[in-house]
C-alpha cells in the first residue's frame, strides 16, 4: 500500500499534486490511496489514520504553510513505525535542505517536479533497490509523458472543492520573490487532450476551475483556444480563475474576453510594485503604461473579476513608495487589491539583496520580512495589520460605498485607510475574529466621528451595502422604526463565489 498525504490550509483546496502523483504511477496506481487532511488536525490523529491504512510508502506533499505540522507527522511516524518509508516532496523541501529538521527525519526527499520520480522511486524500493543517497533530484519531466490528474478528483471533490487545473507549467520571467523564475521556459501541455479533459470535467459537474499556469496569456494562441472553449460551453454558474500577464492583453483577447458575463471570469493580476526601480531591483519586467490601460480596459469594458497583486517590504520600497502604487491601483478600480508582505521562499535569489539592504526576516515559516534598510519593524507591523482590515472591509466586497466614504475628497486613499487601521486595530485591540456587525459598527463610528460624515449618511450608505450583499438582517443600530420584529428573509444565493457574487449584482 502507498499513501500519498499532505495537510491543506483548509478542506476547500484539494492537493493538485497528490492527484498528479498518483495519476503517474502506472501499475502502481490502484495501490495507491490519497488521503487529505486540513493543518486544523491533530498530528497524533493524522498518524492514527494513516498507520490504520498499513502502508509500506506513505508520500508527503511539504509547503510553506505545513511544514510545521509535516514536521510533528513525521516525527511521530519515525517514532511509532519506523518500517514505513516516509517520502517528501513539495516546494518547501525542495531547495535549501539542508539543516532542515524534516528531511533530516524523513527516509527520502524527492526535490523538484516529482510526478514521474515518485512512480520510479516507489518501484525501486518495493523490488528492494532503494535509492543510494536520501535526497534525490528529479529530472525535469518531458512534459508530454505526465498523464492528466483530472480522473482523480471523486464525486465528493467536484461537489465540495476547488479544482485545480494547468494547462502550462514554468514562467518566462525572473522575479527573485518567486520560485517560479526557477522554472524556465514555460512548457505547455498539448492542447487538445487538455481541452478534451476539460470537457470531461464539465460533463461530470465541475463548474468552477481555479488555473494555476503562472502566465496564463503568454501564448496568445494557447490562450485564445482556452478562452474559446469555456465561452462556447458557457452556462449560468461558470467560473474560472487565470493568472495573467498585466501588460500582454492584445485586441484578439479582449474581444474574447468581453463576451463573457459579468462574474464568469476572475483575473489574478500580479503586480507587486509600481515602482520601476524596485521592479528593476528584482529583476521584474513590466510596462506600466500598458499595465494601467488593460487594467482600466477590464474594469470598464467588461465584467471581469480583477484581482491585483501588491507586496509589501521589497527592497528598495518605502512606505510612501509603496503607498503610491496602492492609491494608483484604487484610481483604476480592480474589485480585490491584494496586500501581501514579502516572503523569503527557499531557493529564491532575492537572498543577494540581503546586505545591501538590510532585509530580516522570520525565522520560521511563512518567512515574512520583519524590517529593511528603509522600513522598520514598528511599520512594517501596520502594514500587517492593513493588509488584514483592507482584507476584511476593501476586499471581502461587504462594505464598498461606505468604504468610498472612508476616503471622499482625500488626496490618497491609502493613508486614510491605513489611518483606519490604526484607529481600529487601537478600538479593538486585534485583527481576527471581528463579527461583520461589530466591523460595520466600527466603519460607522470612524466615517462619522474622524471623517466627519453625518450618522444619517453612514447609516444609509451601510444599508445600501448590507442589501447589496443579500444581507436582511441588520445590527440594532441600522434598523429602521418597524424593521426590529420583520421576518427574516432567506439570502440570495448565486452560483459564484461569495466575494465575486457581492461584486456581480445583476447575479443576484
Amino acid at each position: 500500500m502507498i499513501l500519498l498525504t499532505t495537510l491543506n490550509a483548509n478542506y476547500i483546496h484539494a492537493s493538485f499534486g497528490l492527484r498528479y502523483l498518483r495519476a503517474n504511477l502506472g501499475e502502481l496506481r490502484d495501490q495507491c490511496e490519497i488521503l487529505e487532511f486540513e493543518i486544523q488536525r491533530r498530528p497524533i490523529e493524522i498518524v492514527e489514520l494513516l498507520l490504520a491504512r498499513q502502508p509500506r510508502i506513505i508520500g508527503i506533499g511539504v509547503y510553506i504553510w505545513n511544514v510545521r505540522e509535516s514536521l510533528e507527522v513525521v516525527a511521530l511516524l519515525k517514532r511509532i513505525a519506523p518500517e514505513v518509508c516516509v517520502v517528501l516532496g513539495g516546494p518547501e523541501v525542495s531547495h535549501e535542505t539542508q539543516g532542515q529538521p524534516i528531511v533530516e527525519l524523513a527516509d527520502y526527499t524527492i526535490m523538484g517536479e516529482a510526478d514521474l520520480a515518485f512512480a520510479q522511486f516507489c518501484r525501486q524500493w518495493l523490488e528492494g533497490v532503494p535509492p543510494a543517497t536520501k535526497l534525490i533530484h528529479a529530472m525535469l519531466p518531458p512534459i508530454e509523458e505526465i498523464v492528466f490528474p483530472y480522473d482523480e478528483y471523486n464525486p465528493a471533490d467536484i461537489a465540495n472543492r476547488v479544482i485545480y487545473v494547468e494547462a502550462s507549467r514554468g514562467c518566462p520571467f525572473t522575479c527573485e520573490f518567486c520560485l517560479s523564475s526557477l522554472d524556465s521556459p514555460v512548457r505547455q501541455f498539448a492542447l487538445e487532450p487538455f481541452l478534451l479533459s476539460l470537457d470531461d470535467l464539465l460533463k461530470r459537474g465541475v463548474h468552477q476551475f481555479k488555473f494555476v499556469d503562472r502566465t496564463f496569456n503568454l501564448n496568445l494562441k494557447f490562450s485564445g483556444s482556452i478562452l474559446q472553449f469555456f465561452l462556447d460551453r458557457y452556462q449560468p454558474g461558470l467560473f474560472v480563475h487565470f493568472e495573467m500577464v498585466p501588460d500582454r492583453l492584445p485586441d484578439a483577447l479582449r474581444q474574447l474576453i468581453t463576451q463573457f458575463p459579468p462574474g464568469a471570469l476572475q483575473f489574478e493580476v500580479g503586480i507587486q510594485t509600481f515602482n520601476p526601480e524596485v521592479a528593476a531591483l528584482i529583476s521584474r519586467r513590466q510596462n506600466y503604461a500598458r499595465l494601467s490601460e488593460n487594467l482600466t480596459f477590464l474594469r470598464e469594458k467588461t465584467g471581469v473579476h480583477v484581482h491585483a497583486d501588491l507586496i509589501f517590504g521589497l527592497p528598495g520600497e518605502t512606505l510612501e513608495s509603496f503607498g503610491a502604487g496602492f492609491d494608483q491601483l484604487v484610481a483604476i478600480g480592480p474589485q480585490e487589491i491584494q496586500v501581501g508582505i514579502l516572503k523569503r521562499l527557499r531557493g529564491t535569489p532575492i537572498v543577494r539583496h540581503d546586505k545591501e539592504w538590510e532585509m530580516v526576516y522570520a525565522a520560521h515559516p511563512p518567512y515574512e520580512i520583519l524590517r529593511t534598510k528603509l522600513v522598520n519593524f514598528a511599520t512594517m507591523q501596520r502594514i500587517r495589520r492593513f493588509a488584514r482590515f483592507w482584507n476584511l472591509v476593501g476586499n471581502s466586497g461587504n462594505f464598498p460605498r461606505t468604504l468610498a466614504a472612508l476616503w471622499e475628497n482625500a488626496a490618497s486613499p491609502f493613508e486614510e485607510f491605513l489611518a483606519f487601521s490604526d484607529w481600529i486595530h487601537a478600538s479593538l485591540g486585534r485583527t481576527s475574529s471581528i463579527p461583520l456587525h461589530t466591523l460595520a459598527e466600527a466603519l460607522r463610528r470612524y466615517v462619522n466621528e474622524v471623517r466627519g460624515q453625518s450618522l444619517e449618511t453612514v447609516d444609509r450608505l451601510l444599508r445600501e451595502d448590507y442589501a447589496a450583499a443579500g444581507r436582511t438582517e441588520l445590527p440594532h443600530w441600522l434598523q429602521r422604526e418597524g424593521e426590529r420584529n420583520r421576518p427574516k428573509r432567506p439570502l440570495k444565493t448565486t452560483p459564484l463565489p461569495k466575494r465575486q457574487a457581492r461584486r456581480t449584482p445583476a447575479l443576484l
